[in-house]
């Protein structure tokens, strides 16, 4: 039987179309990301994930969304509570260490149980890792913990525990660093002229410290002083000396949405350069037809080491959820978040 393909894909509505169906068992992705358009009411949902996951049924096909709490938070009441964002966590975390280490802990936990048991979705872009700076656009903002990069790695190394506690995978994000961008990456490139020593002593200090993460995300920025003609995604300097050397990661590593604005050109052209830079996959979101076929037709089996570690990720998956009191979790988490309200 035939591998799986190095991209992840989204779809275009609540429901798979025929013509969907098709080329996602043709095209063999190594999973799908949901969105807003996907969701509807919950046995929707479930139905929707349950399709994804069959069209494969020689291989584990995860599920994605970007579910931090806040304002990225795909899934909302009445569908699942409304978490804060994780600005909140490290304000409760200033206040009391001990109290924002259990509630950073308590918010992947709890998403974890919302995702897996409740709509089967098994992997989660979270922790937010990036270390806002005066004069950032806001893009980031209270996505980000804190703006010491030693909090921002404690707290999102707890709140991947506990996704992780319930098995789901959680994606660091974004690598190296976004907290300097000046733009929005969704809409355009963002250019950071920031020193090396710089970029080393403060945003890349929570990614180092949480390198042994099964999976991450890079960033759509250009570093000047990394590699001042390729944003980090399309960059192999940056992939190579900088994320899997100086920070050291070597789990699976997703490029950002492909269709995102701040990277132009052919769609096919833009995976086959994010897979050569050395990105494992090349996540594709907007769920369009003819871009699909574009990235599909230019990215690779998975194989070699790209391969290794996407079997490492989806081991995290593949084990059962630790038994916990979801609703004791969920009174605790309460009280802990309430008192920064």
């Amino acid at each position: 039987m035939t591998g799986t393909k190095a991209w992840i894909a989204g779809c275009s509505g609540l429901r798979l179309t025929d013509d969907e169906r098709a080329f996602f068992r043709d095209e063999r992705p190594w999973g799908f990301i949901l969105f807003g358009r996907n969701i509807a009411e919950a046995a929707q949902v479930r139905d929707l994930v349950a399709e994804l996951k069959a069209l494969r049924s020689d291989a584990t096909v995860p599920v994605l969304i970007d579910q931090e709490g806040g304002r990225v938070q795909r899934l909302r009441p009445p569908l699942s509570p409304r978490f804060p964002p994780s600005a909140s966590i490290g304000q409760v975390y200033g206040g009391d260490r001990d109290k924002g280490r259990r509630a950073a802990w308590l918010q992947g936990r709890l998403l974890a149980h919302d995702l897996r048991v409740g709509f089967g979705i098994d992997v989660d872009c979270l922790p937010c890792l990036d270390v806002p700076q005066p004069g950032a656009h806001s893009v980031i903002g209270d996505r980000a913990y804190a703006e010491d990069p030693a909090i921002v790695a404690e707290l999102g190394g707890l709140a991947a525990e506990g996704l992780m506690a319930g098995a789901v995978l959680p994606v660091m994000k974004h690598i190296p660093g976004h907290g300097r961008g000046e733009a929005d990456s969704h809409l355009e490139l963002p250019r950071v002229a920031a020193s090396r020593a710089d970029l080393e002593g403060f945003d890349f200090r929570p990614f180092q410290a949480l390198a042994g993460l099964p999976a991450g995300m890079t960033a759509h920025l250009l570093f000047e002083a990394l590699d001042p003609a390729h944003p980090a995604t399309l960059s192999s300097k940056v992939i190579g000396e900088i994320i899997r050397g100086a920070i050291g990661f070597d789990g699976l590593l997703m490029s950002d949405d492909m269709s995102m604005k701040a990277l132009q050109g052919d769609m096919g052209e833009l995976a086959a350069r994010a897979i050569a830079a050395g990105c494992d996959l090349a996540l594709h979101c907007n769920g369009d037809m003819p871009e699909m076929q574009l990235i599909a037709a230019n990215v690779p089996e998975l194989s070699g080491r790209s391969l290794e570690r996407a079997e490492r990720a989806l081991d995290v998956i593949r084990r059962q959820p630790e038994a916990i009191d979801e609703p004791a979790l969920r009174e605790e988490f309460t009280a802990l978040v309430s008192t920064m309200a």
